[in-house]
């Protein structure tokens, strides 16, 4: 890169910028030749100057007031077009620019509009005019800028005539939204209605609710204070007065109006917090002289001034009071601090805007970095003279931290993104064409160009590049998420409790609603095997009650318990069906008290036969006294189930099982019966537990009775498979989730009650059936006998052996010298007793006992 060069003679010359605009050349603040050519419109001052109070003459003043930040924005422009030609992105194309200095004045930016339309190959100076302008080639392809919003919207006007692209980096005025008046424009930075909704809503957190605003005289302020008095509106804020601005510092009103401002808000002391809705050259106006009136406030700043140096650096500023402010995004600065480290060696031909910089860097090479700002404002305020010399790098260099002191981040960061992104679309053009040739394309093309094709609907944007939200790639919705329109920038969330949305979905569906379905073929299996049970019941009911008067079925308690049982059964069975179809609040509360009252009447039952089978086959005294005591029939029955009926009636006043729809599935909600409380539910099936676990032990020690007539045995057997079934279901149940849960404890229902059934009474259907020589009362009898001769045989041979051991005692101790009295008296009668209990129970048992178990039994 070529130093800076700087003549070596002294002479005195005035400042370009300032002179009165001669040439249309003479208008250009910077140019670089290219393939394809870039505009851009940027305040690099701050005001255009006029000798009368108004023009009287269509010519183009001098413009002063040179404004650093916005000299850094320009930097930016060509710092970031200079990346590009020095990378691959555009292969063999160079990007030329063509930068315009507004002046803050929309009738300089108009000038410099039509500039950027004259016909290529042509005069700057001839802009043909035509009823199509589709094949118009004009010299520059697309605009970056302007700044304000008033001038962006006045130069977009006329470049929608060609459909010439125009990426503004700082406008924000909501209206430019609107593609119907603004087709061509495009920007980098969100619209005011963002920004203005996020102020509201710190208002509103904040408690503030009394507030001040003051905005400018142009579209920007006055768009700007109509969205925010909507957002506050909204937000229950009032507004206690609204300031307007003049937008423009050759106003001479100015001056007036902002202590006029200040004033009002003198007056309303109780207004604490002020919005401001200026340019930076108001806010540094308006605070130098709050700060000369002591008016200590909360601002809320705009993005347009938020970070700006200029403000920041303002003497004594901390005075003013707290500043909360909005900024725009940040991207990596480093390359473009290097940049402006070395801009004292980047070639400054055709460059005026660096070499008024320069020449202000020379003019003020004696002042101190905290007084550079206030002393190039000043000096830029007229046609200032000075001797060009040598030193001029050398200041370069020495103050090259000063710029980077006063850059915006947010700002430059909008800049870079403007060119990359006219860069991606240049380049996306050109892979079609020659781009070389500057006729290759026309202007409104670039329109229809993006760095990433768009999004579809289902899907969203993804930035992949860096910091380029305009280069991204396209994603598709997650589950739950949908898009519903072209390039947005995040999915929206279905509604999770009653909606869902698959992979790359464009609208949410509501989630189906799922039970245990009457039509559902588990269900119909289920339903089929509980409708099997209840046959087996009816036909076991039929077969007692036609052999009624049988040993078999007067072994079992007789007709009553029998039926009971059955009745239980067929109740237990039936419960299953309250267990399917639609939840209702009536069934969930139900369906468990129904299977836990009948099932507990069933094990009582059962426990009374147990008790009884015992009790008749005992031939222990002190045991059978004891079951005689225990053994009452009805109200053991009674007493069992009316503990399991008021445990299910504290459960159903307490904590009642209620329908609930279960949502956490994606897809679809289930409708359950919430059972109310885990604890009842655990009490209801623990106490049947524990009747079924008594009964058991009893059935147990009875196993081993008459076999053709043991119930115990089977009872035994029955009990087991209630445990094993039961057991199980705790661990399923507990990590059973979905519609079938309710399956699970039907199943478990269904496995012990045929359990239980068909240990209980298909062996007595079999012997009633198939076994009709041994279901008579003279098989009974002598069954009870052989039965009961044998058991005394056991207890004689036990008594025997009980006397030899006794006798072998006495052999091996035959000296009694040292013993009491008792022992030898008690050893003379042991032969008697045995005797005596012999006859005893021999008499017992041929004469008294199978006439007094028959009638027990």
């Amino acid at each position: 890169m070529a130093l800076l060069i700087i003549p070596i003679i002294c002479f005195v010359i005035p400042l370009a910028a300032t002179q009165t605009c001669q040439t249309p050349d003479d208008f250009v603040t910077a140019t670089s030749p290219g393939h394809v050519i870039i505009g851009g419109l940027f305040a690099i001052h701050e005001k255009m100057l006029s000798s009368e109070d108004y023009p009287r003459r269509p010519e183009i003043q001098k413009c002063v007031g040179f404004e650093i930040s916005i000299f850094i924005q320009t930097l930016a422009m060509i710092h970031s077009i200079e990346m590009i030609n020095n990378s691959t992105l555009l292969s063999g194309i160079k990007l030329g620019y063509e930068i315009y200095d507004t002046c803050t004045e929309v009738t300089v930016a108009m000038a410099a509009a039509l500039r950027f339309l004259s016909k290529f190959n042509s005069s700057r100076e001839i802009v043909e005019f035509k009823c199509d302008y589709s094949s118009y080639m004009p010299r520059v392809k697309a605009v970056i800028g302007a700044g304000y919003s008033e001038i962006t919207m006045a130069v977009s006007r006329v470049l929608n005539l060609q459909l010439m692209p125009q990426v503004s980096y700082e406008s924000t005025a909501e209206i430019l939204s609107d593609k119907i008046r603004f087709p061509s424009f495009l920007r980098t930075v969100p619209s005011d209605f963002y920004q203005t909704k996020a102020m509201a809503n710190l208002i509103q957190k904040s408690g503030w609710n009394w507030i001040g605003i003051i905005a400018t005289d142009d579209d920007y302020g006055r768009l700007a204070l109509s969205t925010f008095a909507v957002q506050t509106t909204a937000n229950n804020v009032c507004i206690a007065f609204k300031e307007i601005l003049p937008a423009f510092l050759s106003d001479d009103t100015i001056e007036v109006r902002i202590n006029e401002t200040l004033d009002k808000i003198i007056a309303e002391a109780q207004v604490n917090v002020i919005v401001v809705f200026l340019r930076q050259f108001h806010v540094f106006n308006l605070f130098s002289k709050a700060i000369e009136r002591n008016i200590n406030k909360i601002w809320i700043a705009s993005d347009n001034w938020s970070t700006a140096t200029k403000i920041t650096t303002i003497p004594n500023v901390k005075r003013i009071g707290k500043v909360v402010g909005f900024t725009f995004r940040r991207g990596n600065m480093s390359s473009f601090r290097s940049f402006l480290q070395n801009l004292h060696i980047f070639p400054s031909d055709n460059n005026k805007a660096l070499n008024e910089y320069a020449s202000l860097l020379s003019a003020c090479a004696y002042v101190k970095d905290s007084d550079l700002s206030q002393c190039i404002s000043n000096h830029s305020q007229e046609t200032l003279a000075y001797k060009a010399d040598k030193d001029i790098e050398r200041n370069f260099s020495l103050r090259n931290d000063f710029l980077w002191d006063y850059t915006e981040p947010g700002f430059v960061h909008s800049v870079q993104l403007a060119v990359l992104a006219l860069a991606y679309a240049i380049r996306d053009l050109c892979q079609a064409c020659d781009c070389q040739n500057p006729n290759a394309f026309q202007p409104w093309e670039k329109i229809q160009s993006k760095c990433s094709k768009e999004c579809s609907p289902g899907q969203m944007k993804k930035t992949t590049r860096s910091q380029h939200i305009c280069c991204y790639e396209c994603v598709n919705c997650p589950e739950n998420h949908y898009s519903n329109q072209t390039d947005m920038d995040h999915c929206l969330l279905c509604n999770n409790e009653t909606q869902w949305a698959p992979v790359r979905s464009t609208a949410c569906f509501e989630k189906e609603v799922e039970y245990l379905n009457w039509n559902d073929s588990f269900a119909i299996l289920l339903l089929a095997l509980s409708l099997l049970g209840i046959l087996f019941v009816l036909a076991i009911g039929i077969i007692f009650t036609r052999n009624l008067n049988t040993p078999v079925v007067k072994s079992s308690g007789g007709l009553p318990i029998c039926f009971v049982i059955l009745l239980c059964h067929f109740l237990n069975f039936a419960s299953t069906g309250v267990f399917i179809g639609e939840p209702q609040d009536f069934t969930c509360k139900t369906r468990q008290t129904l299977f836990g009252v009948s099932f507990t009447l069933c094990i009582s039952c059962i426990l009374v036969k147990s008790l009884k089978i015992l009790l008749a086959f005992s031939f222990d005294p002190k045991l059978q006294n004891f079951l005689k005591c225990l053994y009452k029939p009805i109200p053991i029955i009674f007493t069992c189930t009316g503990i399991q009926v008021v445990i299910c009636t504290i459960w159903l006043i307490f904590a009642a099982p209620a329908v609930e729809e279960n949502v956490s599935l994606p897809r679809v909600i289930i409708l359950e019966c919430e059972e109310g409380s885990i604890l009842a539910f655990g009490t209801m099936l623990g106490y049947i537990a524990i009747l079924a676990f008594i009964c058991f032990i009893f059935a147990f020690k009875g196993r081993k009775l008459p076999e053709n007539y043991n119930e115990a045995k089977f009872i035994t057997f029955g009990m087991l498979i209630y445990f094993i079934a039961w057991i199980t279901f705790v661990p399923v149940y507990a990590t059973t989730f979905g519609k079938y849960l309710p399956a699970v404890e039907i199943i478990v229902i269904l496995i012990s009650n045929y359990g239980i059934l068909c240990c209980t009474f298909f062996p007595k259907c079999y012997v009633i059936l198939y076994k009709q020589e041994t279901n008579t009362k003279s098989a009974f009898l002598k069954m009870i006998y052989s039965y009961s001769s044998h058991s005394a045989s056991s207890l004689a041979t036990s008594h025997v052996s009980l006397d030899s051991t006794s006798s072998n005692i006495t052999a091996a101790n035959p000296s009694t010298g040292g013993k009491p009295a008792a022992w030898q008296e008690s050893k003379d009668l042991q032969p008697q007793a045995f005797a005596h209990m012999c006859r005893e129970n021999a008499t017992s048992i041929s004469k008294i006992s199978p006439r007094k178990r028959i009638s027990s039994i």
